[in-house]
């Protein structure tokens, strides 16, 4: 069994231990099991939990581990803990934590909040805190950390050495000193690796790496993963147009730029935003997803009204065909979306047997939802346009069936997969769309044959 299997089964089976502590109001047993975990282990079972139950954690958390982990949670369910904290609460919570992890979690915090916490500050924090937020958040400048160690060019490796000893400690993820002129100009790197095995007598600026570039504050994220993939990077310096030195990127932040960028461009393939909560709630969940569906359903209309053009030459049967593609298109949409939202569950080890049952629930309601909305316009539409209203009724209970039916494959289909060893993300999708053209084919001109002939 690989590493990221085994990790995952104890994910799992932590998960499991945990809900069920949950669920039998076992608060010393949920407070023994989360004690050891790290922010982001927390996190992560904070996500893997519909909202009852993540409520009740979130209260049994640490108040000193709170802020680490709102930073490590997406956006849809930190802002609904969030919600859930009073102004001191998460005024404590924001105590101790790095520049730019401030400035990414000041963000979302309500205005009275934010107040506080910046009165709580002395001016050369508030002033770190502003020169972040000057920055968009998806740019080197908002990624940054201004937590760096700089040294001049023309001191030696002893005096670099005895003023790192004073200090006692160097930020975390450091490998290199920044080193700088008076004016705090960005003029290279000293490698830790260097000043430890070179003769201490020699200077900074004959031992320095000048050929290391600073990065403008202005590149985009996924510019910057891309040049510390590029270049193996841990750390690199952050500058101003001028090439003043600002800050540091650091490769633990990188790493978050580059799985929101994976996440990103698999959940938007159906239309979908990385940050939602897929435990959210049912009426949320169907309203974001109602916008895909209804987008789907214009392009499905338009490859009816291409076959519409030869109904002239047909009878009444022609409108079965007309209207056909469209009930196994919104299908297909459908289960793509649950498809995906499962698929993502599954690789990042959030679903498991103590919530498979709730987030199948929670999908066949949406899909029904969904199935209706649409189903009451589709049948509306195909009743002023053929003047017939047992077509009308027809297409929309086929609708209604095949989203449900969507919903349902959506949702087992990956399961199953990997239940037989088989690549969900590799198969599922075209497993997928034989259920809904099959059944939803099948659904409506079973319908049709029975109320129409």
């Amino acid at each position: 069994m690989t590493d990221t299997a085994t990790d995952q089964n104890a994910t799992q089976q932590r998960l499991k231990t945990l809900s069920d502590a949950l669920a039998s109001g076992a608060a010393g047993q949920v407070r023994r099991l989360i004690h050891n975990l790290h922010p982001a282990e927390i996190a992560h079972l904070l996500e893997s939990l519909p909202k009852g139950p993540r409520i009740i954690l979130w209260e049994l958390v640490d108040p000193e581990d709170r802020g680490e982990i709102l930073l490590h949670v997406n956006d849809e369910v930190r802002s609904g803990l969030i919600d859930e904290m009073e102004t001191g609460e998460l005024v404590a919570a924001t105590e101790g934590l790095d520049t730019d992890d401030l400035a990414d979690l000041l963000q979302d915090l309500p205005g009275t909040v934010i107040h506080e916490v910046l009165r709580s500050m002395d001016l050369q924090n508030r002033h770190r805190l502003e020169a972040v937020l000057s920055y968009p958040e998806d740019t080197a400048g908002g990624l940054m950390n201004l937590d760096t160690v700089t040294v001049r060019a023309d001191v030696s490796l002893d005096v670099v050495l005895r003023y790192l000893r004073l200090r006692g400690s160097i930020p975390d993820l450091t490998d290199s000193l920044m080193v700088v002129d008076r004016y705090d100009k960005y003029l290279g790197l000293l490698p830790l690796s260097t000043l430890l095995t070179q003769d201490p007598d020699l200077s900074v600026a004959e031992v320095m790496e000048r050929d290391i570039e600073g990065i403008p504050a202005d590149m985009p994220a996924v510019e910057v993963a891309k040049l510390f993939e590029d270049r193996d990077l841990v750390s690199a310096p952050v500058v101003d147009e001028n090439g003043k030195l600002l800050g540091r990127i650091t490769i633990d932040d990188v790493v978050d730029v580059i799985r929101d960028e994976a996440d990103h461009n698999i959940m938007s393939m159906a239309g979908l935003d990385e940050e939602d909560d897929i435990f959210a709630p049912v009426v949320p969940s169907a309203r974001r997803r109602a916008l895909w569906l209804g987008i789907n359903l214009l392009t499905a209309f338009v490859a009816s009204w291409v076959i519409g053009r030869f109904e002239s030459t047909l009878e009444q049967v022609v409108a079965l065909a007309v209207l056909m593609p469209i009930v196994a298109s919104m299908g297909g949409i459908a289960g793509s979306q649950t498809l995906t939202i499962v698929i993502r569950g599954l690789a990042l080890g959030q679903i498991g047997k103590s919530n498979a049952r709730w987030l199948m629930y929670k999908e066949l309601a949406v899909g029904m939802l969904n199935g209706i909305l649409w189903a009451l316009v589709v049948a509306f539409i195909a009743m002023a346009w053929f003047q017939n209203s047992n077509i009308g009724m027809v297409i929309g209970a086929a609708l209604i069936i095949n989203l449900i039916i969507a919903a349902l494959a959506g949702f087992s289909i990956p399961l199953l997969l990997r239940r037989l060893g088989i690549d969900p993300a590799l198969a599922g999708s075209v497993l997928l769309t034989t259920v809904t053209d099959v059944v939803g084919f099948m659904t409506f001109l079973g319908l049709g044959t029975l109320y129409l002939l």
